[in-house]
């Protein structure tokens, strides 16, 4: 029986732009969907468009269109992105797709007939943009949505509601007896504290409008958008209508999703599952948000910036390493264009392509063809002991969807292999026809080293890993990762270098950001000294940190101040992780009016600096006794 793999990114609301954000996740995915297939694994990637909800149907009506024919434009978008961003998917779903609507329709009836399906009357409050219920406790007195900070709607309809609540105590024991179903920890985590707090029921269909697909005993009910599109990883690998194929996919090996839809697919779908009596997926994996130039995506800032423009401008493959190299997969990250020209100028332009560019020279100028080994020194030694080391951390980093580190491990091979040119010395050795097969021996590891470094790279840089086999003219085989095993005896061609490089004196770069005068717009009055004496200002430190549940941008802190240990609650989260600020000295307004936010407590306030959209903690220089009054 073959070994299979099914991996997914969560299905793209299809009104939405395509942007280097949106595309990480699915780049992403593509990349562990190549690796797994080289692995020699049945892999079955997924990818989609979500099609329904009221945001879609308001859409549609104020462009005057039917809302099928609106996202039948809108979904071929996605479609052309995926094709000439090189995404190998196997399926593009959509949730109009009428398997996916049958699926949907039956999944329901399922859950309903195991009585965790009710009726009842919903009253509250509802994001249109997130397509997501909120209650009283969650959104806090300025009635804004907790994620996207829109305004909110009142919705008062006739709903049914799922046993959200039945299946706290059993995913919690789910929690703690699979501590890798939820990643990255602080993820897993977070989940795990509003388990602790206890589930709501949720309402999970709508009355007020149509444009959804419709309960299969009601229909003037249409089933909640959310609830349909989780669906979308079981329909697509047939259940209910193709049992061999769902049964050879399911579980879903890791679904990997935006930290903002981490509670939808951790607590809401596996309870989903429980209650339909199938299978958990194996692995959540909830990576972070990406940043552009340091600021919060989005249109107004001109930073919205669609893939194909990078592409076109610095190349697939380069984007896709600097992804992969620059950001921890799974914490936040900035997508710096600045940042990137380092990267192909350094890592790619100058590491690797003068690695191989030189050393596929010095191999047609010394040889018809590639040599065989024959005289073997110490330095080699050392070259084999950190190639095959490379290759174990290749797989190790891989497996863990590390791939900072699995690309720092590669690259640490590419810079030793610029070393062992330097050490050899075998333009020396080409001047000498006594050591003429010391030369060949040279080359021929050196050619060993590019030929394992294109088969690691392949499933992350396509085009690039190719390119290499093809000048070196071997196979990209995982079965072939090793030392000494490239065939000699072929013709090698050097052709034009890698990566160029790019001279920043005259690089106009693509991403334009723009300009903000918030810095004049946020000038308050001026104060006296006794205004500012009426402030306490003083040193803490950072102990515990931990994100609200529920909302993406605030942190609760707990600090030290001079022994006494204070929490406070900061809008920071977009900005910094919680993992990042624990063990920093800040400055807090020492004697703030306490108060609550989204349910917490909060005794004090953080001091930040915005520059544009760009926010920064202040700090003290140097060590300071916690407790020291600012003045």
């Amino acid at each position: 029986m073959s070994k299979t793999f099914y991996v997914t990114t969560p299905i793209y609301y299809v009104n939405s732009d395509p942007h280097i954000g949106s595309a990480y996740t699915t780049i992403v995915a593509d990349v562990v969907a190549r690796y797994k297939r080289m692995m020699g694994y049945d892999t079955f990637f997924l990818t989609g468009t979500d099609e329904h909800g009221q945001k879609i149907l308001r859409a549609a009506k104020e462009k005057g269109l039917d809302p099928q024919n609106f996202v039948d434009d809108l979904a071929t978008k996605f479609v052309k992105l995926w094709k000439e961003l090189d995404i190998s998917n196997d399926l593009f779903i959509r949730t109009t797709d009428d398997y996916h609507v049958k699926t949907v329709q039956s999944l329901f009836q399922k859950i309903y007939d195991n009585k965790d399906i009710y009726l009842g009357k919903y009253e509250g409050w509802y994001c249109v943009h997130d397509e997501t219920f909120w209650t009283e406790k969650d959104i806090g007195p300025d009635k804004l949505c907790p994620v996207c900070h829109r305004p909110l709607e009142h919705v008062e309809e006739e709903n049914y509601f799922f046993k959200l609540s039945k299946y706290t105590k059993p995913l919690l024991e789910y929690f703690k007896a699979h501590p890798d179903f939820v990643e990255p920890d602080f993820r897993r985590n977070e989940m795990i504290r509003i388990l602790e707090g206890g589930l709501d029921d949720i309402s999970v269909s709508r009355t007020s409008f149509n444009w959804g697909i419709p309960l299969p005993f009601d229909s003037k009910h249409v089933i909640y958008v959310w609830f349909d599109a989780l669906i979308n990883y079981i329909s697509a690998i047939g259940y209910g209508r193709d049992d061999k194929m769902f049964n050879k996919y399911w579980p879903a090996d890791v679904h990997f999703v935006g930290k903002e839809i981490n509670r939808f697919h951790s607590l809401i779908w596996p309870a989903m599952l429980m209650s339909a009596g199938l299978p958990l997926p194996k692995k959540i994996f909830a990576h972070g948000w990406l940043t552009v130039n340091g600021e919060k995506i989005s249109k107004s800032k001109g930073n919205a910036v669609d893939p194909r423009i990078l592409v076109n401008a610095y190349g697939l493959d380069a984007v896709k390493y600097y992804l992969l190299r620059d950001i921890s997969f799974g914490n936040d990250g900035d997508f710096s264009e600045d940042n990137l020209i380092v990267r192909i100028n350094a890592d790619l332009a100058n590491d690797l392509g003068n690695l191989v560019h030189r050393t596929l020279s010095m191999v047609n100028q010394n040889f018809s063809e590639l040599p065989s080994p024959k005289v073997e020194s110490a330095v080699d030694e050392d070259l084999k002991t950190l190639l095959l080391k490379t290759i174990d951390d290749y797989f190790k980093y891989m497996e863990k969807f590390k791939f900072t580190e699995s690309l720092t491990q590669i690259w640490d091979l590419i810079k030793f292999s610029n070393k062992y040119v330097d050490l050899t010395e075998p333009w020396l050795l080409a001047k000498d026809p006594s050591k003429h097969e010391r030369l060949g021996t040279v080359l021929y590891n050196l050619v060993d080293v590019i030929r394992n470094v294109s088969i690691m790279l392949s499933p992350i840089m396509v085009k690039t890993a190719q390119n290499l086999s093809n000048k070196i003219n071997q196979k990209i085989d995982v079965n072939l990762l090793g030392w000494h095993k490239t065939i000699s005896g072929v013709k090698i061609e050097v052709g034009d270098p890698l990566f160029p490089r790019i001279d920043t004196t005259i690089w106009k770069k693509v991403i334009k950001m723009v300009e903000t005068n918030e810095q004049v717009s946020d000038k308050k009055p001026e104060i006296t000294i006794e205004d500012f004496a009426k402030l306490d200002l003083r040193v803490a430190k950072i102990k515990q940190a931990e994100r609200v549940p529920k909302s993406d941008k605030l942190v609760k802190l707990l600090l030290d101040i001079a022994g006494e240990e204070r929490q406070i609650v900061a809008g920071i989260g977009a900005v910094y992780t919680p993992e990042s600020l624990i063990g920093r000295e800040i400055i807090v307004i020492y004697n703030l009016k306490p108060a609550k936010l989204m349910g917490v407590d909060s005794n004090g306030m953080l001091l930040a600096a915005k520059d544009g959209g760009k926010l920064r903690i202040l700090t003290v220089d140097g060590f300071v006794e916690t407790g020291a009054k600012i003045s």
